[in-house]
């Protein structure tokens, strides 16, 4: 079946630095579209970033660019992102998703398959 299984949450301080990754399996990875999104109690669920499956192009919300990067290894079926420069507005859940449709967005439901989430903490 499909799983998305997100690691590398935790505790850091502000400024500093995080790696999430999302290991997928149960279907094709290298033609889903990935997405990382965010959930802060209180919030709805926000768009983080995502990586087109095809030419890895990428898009970024405003409130991480510069500061996260996005990448995906389809040997591995694992989607990362790398979280430097950590605020602590960026304490959420984050959640991986895979999406098999050909546009990109960054809407939440249009996305087909979702992990169980990691939490990041950013402490001031």
């Amino acid at each position: 079946q499909v799983q998305l299984v997100e690691s590398g949450g935790g505790l850091v301080q502000a400024g500093g630095s995080l790696r999430l990754s999302c290991a997928a399996s149960g279907f094709t990875f290298s033609t889903y579209t990935m997405g990382w999104f965010r959930q802060a109690p209180g919030k709805e669920r926000e768009f983080v970033a995502l990586i087109r499956w095809s030419d890895r192009s990428t898009l970024y919300s405003d409130s991480v660019k510069g500061r996260f990067t996005i990448s995906r290894d389809n040997a591995k079926n694992t989607v990362y992102l790398q979280m430097n420069s950590l605020k602590p507005e960026d304490t959420a859940v984050y959640y991986c998703a895979a999406d098999g449709s050909p546009t990109l967005s960054r809407v939440g439901r249009r996305y087909d398959y979702w992990g169980q989430g990691t939490q990041v903490t950013v402490s001031s």
